[in-house]
């Protein structure tokens, strides 16, 4: 007797389970509910859905093309006409007197950078090592700076008592603190003088958000400790008279605007009124820790040939050969554009220019063999039940023959 194969219960298709094929019966269906009608009965209003050929999206491919790949120069006040200017500082001195030459005229705003390479201000344990609050002018207690993430430099013991760092963490203890001199013009042209100098201030460096976020110390004075690399700025204590003031130091405020990448380079001091001109050009800079201390007023830099004052501490600073890195200087403008960096110009050509080729190559393809859009009217469901059609010939016509071996 020949073996006979059960005949199967229900058919596994679309086309089977659609009430609209066998009226007048109910059949199970693992079709989607109609959403439209759920919570509302209204009538399902008709839709635009349209089916993009290959022809719109050539014209959209070459359209986006267009738009992103035209980088052309515009009207002179959007011009790029600035000059930037690098060079590299000495290593293991305590003063270096840095002389170069400006080719060309550099109009307003002239702002002068410190760049530095190989210093990872991104890395993670780095990046936190620091309290908001404190900085903001809270008096944080020892206890909450100790289990904070300025970890390592959190507290320390002074005469048998646990005292906080002011401020603390890895990020305000390593601030960059060399310090640059005014720039001198050399054998000034056009005049008797043989000397003239460029007087650059230390206003106006850092972001007015970032002021924001500091602000007057709560603390007495002789509740926190210094940290170790302020130690001969400020001496082993901090008093009435010497201490931080946080909220109008930019220069820790630019500082302590952490860079993204161990590449970077952060605003010293800038010239926003004066025309630098052409010529050779010399600048003093210190390693000490403080050689601006025995000066009134440091928003402006002192003269680069101000005697050393007898009451600092020549000793080396920002020692970079420990890390394996560099320091140098730059001297660039700026326009409404922002610095010069052409970064993101050759970023728009070279996407244009990918999409010039694939736009290009995707026509050819299509020209010589084109593909044929379906047909939606040979969709199962879209049948009256009685063709099948090339949606019957797949999984159920081979269940369904089966079924009748």
């Amino acid at each position: 007797m020949a073996d006979t194969q059960p005949p199967m219960s229900h058919e596994d298709s679309i086309d089977s389970q659609d009430p609209n094929t066998h009226p007048g019966t109910k059949q199970k269906s693992r079709r989607p509910a109609n959403y439209s009608r759920c919570y509302i009965d209204a009538p399902i209003w008709p839709t635009w859905d349209p089916l993009p050929t290959d022809g719109d999206k050539f014209v959209s491919h070459f359209t986006s093309n267009s738009s992103n790949g035209d980088y052309k120069p515009t009207s002179p006040m959007w011009s790029r006409n600035q000059t930037g200017l690098q060079d590299a500082l000495g290593n293991n001195i305590t003063s270096c007197y840095l002389k170069f030459g400006i080719p060309n005229e550099m109009k307003p705003p002239v702002l002068f950078y410190y760049k530095l390479t190989n210093f990872y201000q991104n890395h993670r344990r780095y990046a936190k090592s620091f309290n908001t609050d404190q900085l903001s002018g809270k008096a944080v207690s020892e206890k909450v700076i100790h289990s904070s993430d300025c970890t390592p430099l959190t507290t320390t013991k002074v005469n048998n008592v646990s005292l906080p760092y002011y401020p603390c963490g890895l990020a305000a203890n390593s601030q960059f603190n060399d310090t640059f001199y005014n720039l001198t013009l050399q054998n000034v042209p056009r005049s008797s003088d043989t000397e003239r100098p460029y007087n650059m201030t230390k206003k106006g460096i850092s972001w007015s958000s970032d002021k924001k976020l500091y602000g007057d110390s709560k603390y007495n004075w002789d509740e926190v400790v210094v940290p170790p690399n302020w130690v001969t700025k400020y001496g082993e204590s901090y008093n009435d008279t010497n201490h931080p003031d946080l909220v109008n130091d930019e220069e820790f405020q630019v500082w302590m605007r952490l860079a993204g990448l161990p590449t970077f380079s952060k605003l010293a001091q800038r010239n926003d009124h004066e025309v630098m001109e052409h010529g050779d050009y010399i600048i003093r800079i210190d390693h000490s820790k403080n050689p601006i201390r025995a000066h009134k007023d440091d928003s402006t830099s002192p003269s680069p040939f101000a005697p050393h004052s007898s009451n600092l501490t020549q000793t080396t600073d920002f020692n970079v050969t420990e890390y394996g890195g560099t320091k140098s200087i730059i001297i660039s403008t700026s326009t409404v554009m922002g610095g010069k960096n052409p970064f993101l110009g050759i970023a728009y050509v070279v996407v244009g220019g990918i999409c010039i080729v694939l736009g290009a190559l995707f026509t050819v393809t299509h020209l010589i063999r084109p593909r044929k859009l379906g047909d939606h009217t040979y969709l199962s469901w879209n049948n009256d039940g009685t063709g099948g059609g090339a949606a019957t010939t797949g999984r159920d016509g081979v269940l369904a023959g089966e079924g009748r071996a």
